[in-house]
């Protein structure tokens, strides 16, 4: 019989230590993995935790949220095509609403209270206002949108005018509005309140409001009712992101809606 050499019985042993050690990294892979595997939360969890909330709006499309309004609440919650971005963006945030009355001034403190209102937004924070008849007023510019960027603000929606587009998009602060003019709120507005009621294109906005905005347009969800229209529309994304590659695959739209129920 053949001698067995001690480097040949040692490098057995580390061949299959080497083994060993691989499955086991392996093992803890897979169970690290599963122990931190996110989770669909519940409306009630949501409720309990609206930063996570927040954080759910941020990632869930505008349209899933418009539709999951319609389902629960029957009522229309989204502006018009009249609001624009000036570049396309993706955001959502609380709303701080703002409106100016058409009034012709020569107070300098007409617009005071609409300075103070960015002043006092907190990081996440949508300034949504409302400009009177202000389809050719811009609502905001760059000085504005510069201190709302500095303040860690979302966005902002206008209904009205916007104009310094150059000094926005150079900060990369994302604006919606009825499109850019150059013209001025100044001697021709008055501060008509700070997070009051405001109609935004239609659309009634309260204070804290969740503003959800994307290619596709701005959506306004009631505060009190945000959980569960978040959790619907988290299912009908999902729902809708899964049609895609089935599409994709069985080249029909038809057997899609059947196997999905979405459209």
């Amino acid at each position: 019989m053949k001698p067995i050499s001690i480097l040949s019985v040692l490098h057995s042993r580390l061949v299959r230590t080497t083994a060993a050690i691989a499955l086991a990294c392996t093992s803890l892979v897979t169970v690290t993995h599963i122990v931190h595997a996110d989770s669909p939360k519940t409306a009630a969890e949501y409720t309990a935790d609206p930063a996570a909330m927040l954080d759910g709006y941020r990632h869930v499309e505008a349209a899933s949220v418009s539709d999951a309004l319609e389902q629960l609440l029957h009522e229309k919650h989204y502006m018009s095509h009249r609001m624009q971005s000036i570049f396309p963006t993706k955001f959502a945030g609380t709303a701080l609403t703002v409106k100016l009355v058409k009034q012709e001034n020569h107070d300098p403190d007409a617009l005071s209270g609409m300075l103070k209102a960015i002043d006092s937004g907190s990081p996440g924070s949508v300034y949504v206002m409302q400009v009177e008849d202000g389809a050719d007023i811009a609502g905001m510019g760059g000085l504005m949108g510069t201190a709302m960027f500095a303040r860690g603000f979302a966005g902002a929606v206008i209904d009205g005018g916007v104009r310094d587009l150059p000094q926005l998009k150079k900060i990369g602060f994302p604006v919606y509005a009825t499109g850019p003019v150059p013209s001025t709120s100044v001697t021709h507005y008055r501060f008509g309140g700070m997070n009051v009621p405001v109609d935004c294109d239609g659309v009634k906005v309260a204070a804290n409001d969740i503003i959800v905005a994307d290619q596709d347009g701005v959506v306004v969800v009631p505060r009190e009712r945000a959980a569960e229209i978040l959790v619907l529309a988290q299912k009908l994304d999902n729902s809708e992101h899964s049609m895609y590659p089935f599409i994709e695959k069985f080249h029909s739209i038809q057997e899609a809606v059947k196997q999905f129920g979405r459209i």
